[in-house]
């Protein structure tokens, strides 16, 4: 997989581009509201004490971190707060490829492409493992490419774009193999909130120097815009970690973190619930069209996405066009997801027109 740009932006422009009602599908863009103690936050914070505005703490506020440390069961200074999972993934490849244990980054096929991207921005060489038709990782696969070259293993689960969750037994697998190569195993849980199948297992679970946590309030509170994210480390990075997102961040949004921690400390679990009740019903309707349609697809355990094969339409850019143009619906081609996939579209489940996007998909491949 040659990955240099993201293609995200390139479809979503094409889609704000087109003459028609064009249902969007490509973004992971929540479409429910924030929780209300989150609004309360917001403003309580701008009627504040002006000094109140200027620099928090680099590693971030306090309370946020202790609100994460206790939700986490982990130490509060194993928490940095940065800005959103992206910045969080990033620290922790950056530090796996700058610590002279390797330059290869094992990931999965299909792979969220912006691990890709960073490998390659970060001068790793990336080393790709397919997963089954169910979008699970088989560890075994892993330790037959692992070696004393491997850097890293970047996971996500909840999957992206596979909806794949990974049991406790795959989770432990998988940091025993980056601890017999002296590797660093990211598991990157941004969509935790998100698991229909009652299976996913956080990688805490397993006690390992070799294991980072990152995940982001990004989806589970719908604020993609406020960018608060946090990466869990061991004790023996936390110094490493600070430095590193000082000098790339200095910190980040207090505003944001404040009304997070409110909206933390305050939103009941039904909030959380119906969201996911929410989606998975998206999911079964979305399917449940595609039927319709003669597509094969993938039926997520866990996030909000689905991918789906049409008979004899593979998932190319060119082809992603003319389902905007011809039947109005915006998906992510599959090859921008790696090799695996490459015959395959990603469609995004965050918009309450899902069922109606799977009837338009089931009408134009009618």
């Amino acid at each position: 997989m040659d990955y240099e740009r993201p293609q995200f932006f390139r479809v979503m422009q094409y889609a704000d581009a087109a003459a028609g009602d064009v249902i969007d599908m490509v973004s992971g863009n929540p479409d429910w509201e924030p929780p209300g103690a989150l609004r309360e936050g917001l403003v309580e914070y701008a009627d504040g004490d002006p000094e109140q505005f200027q620099y928090p703490a680099s590693e971030g506020l306090l309370e946020l971190r202790e609100e994460i440390a206790a939700r986490r069961n982990v130490d509060r200074e194993q928490v940095l707060v940065t800005n959103g999972a992206g910045e969080a993934n990033h620290l922790a490849m950056a530090e796996g490829l700058t610590r002279d244990a390797g330059d290869e980054v094992i990931l999965t096929d299909p792979v969220y492409p912006y691990y890709a991207g960073r490998t390659n921005l970060l001068g790793g060489r990336a080393r790709y493992v397919a997963v089954d038709d169910d979008g699970r990782l088989d560890p075994d696969a892993v330790r037959e490419v692992a070696s004393d070259d491997t850097a890293l293993i970047v996971v996500n689960s909840p999957n992206n774009p596979t909806g794949a969750v990974y049991p406790e037994a795959t989770i432990r697998e998988l940091v025993d193999i980056a601890e017999t190569y002296d590797a660093l195993l990211v598991s990157d849980e941004v969509y935790d909130h998100f698991d229909y199948s009652g299976q996913f297992t956080s990688a805490l679970a397993v006690d390992s120097a070799h294991r980072i946590v990152t995940n982001a309030f990004s989806k589970s509170l719908a604020i993609t815009g406020f960018r608060v994210g946090y990466a869990i480390v061991s004790e023996w990075l936390v110094d490493r970690f600070r430095t590193r997102h000082m000098l790339t961040n200095v910190t980040s949004s207090r505003p944001a973190q404040f009304a997070v921690w409110r909206a933390l400390r305050e939103t009941p679990p039904d909030y959380f619930a119906q969201n996911r009740a929410m989606l998975r019903s998206r999911v079964e309707a979305f399917t449940d069209a595609l039927d319709a349609a003669g597509a094969e697809y993938t039926t997520p355990g866990g996030s909000f996405y689905v991918m789906a094969r049409f008979p004899g339409f593979s998932g190319t850019m060119e082809n992603v066009e003319r389902l905007i143009d011809e039947a109005g619906v915006a998906g992510m081609p599959g090859a921008a997801f790696g090799e695996s996939r490459a015959d395959w579209f990603r469609f995004a489940l965050v918009t309450p027109r899902a069922e109606e996007a799977a009837e338009r998909l089931a009408t134009y491949f009618d």
